[in-house]
């Protein structure tokens, strides 16, 4: 059985979380720079295949389409391309952001790492592959 990848997708860094082999505990993996990501993962799955890849979709409190979500869909377009083998997954990606903050508070993390963006995108395609795990 494959790990599961998880995408949290930014225009300019992607947050990455990746499963344990029994696909039970999703763990905060990486951040890569947007332009970085496909050359990333056909390395990762070579190393190590790919069960599925999980994508969280932005939308607005009124479930619309926000500024990212035409890029996140670009995105998903290209993935199943590049991995035909590997089904592609969609997680509603709203509150994320504020979890990752809400939990890097609650782990003890200081105000310092907490302001750290890239953290706070691995934490957030954590709670997205966990929320897809869980469902």
């Amino acid at each position: 059985m494959g790990r599961i990848l998880a995408i949290d997708y930014g225009h300019k860094r992607v947050g990455l979380a990746v499963t344990d082999p029994s696909q039970l505990i999703a763990s905060p993996l990486d951040t890569v720079h947007s332009k970085d990501l496909l050359a990333y993962l056909k390395a990762y799955h070579q190393r190590d295949p790919l069960a599925a890849l999980v994508v969280g979709m932005p939308r607005t409190l009124l479930n619309e389409a926000t500024d990212a979500t035409s890029a996140v869909v670009g995105l998903v377009r290209q993935l199943r391309r590049e991995f035909p083998a590997v089904p592609v997954h969609e997680v509603d990606e709203r509150f994320t952001s504020r979890m990752a903050h809400a939990t890097m508070l609650a782990g003890g993390l200081g105000k310092k790492a907490r302001r750290d963006k890239a953290t706070v995108d691995r934490i957030s395609a954590a709670i997205i592959l966990q929320s897809f795990l869980e469902s």
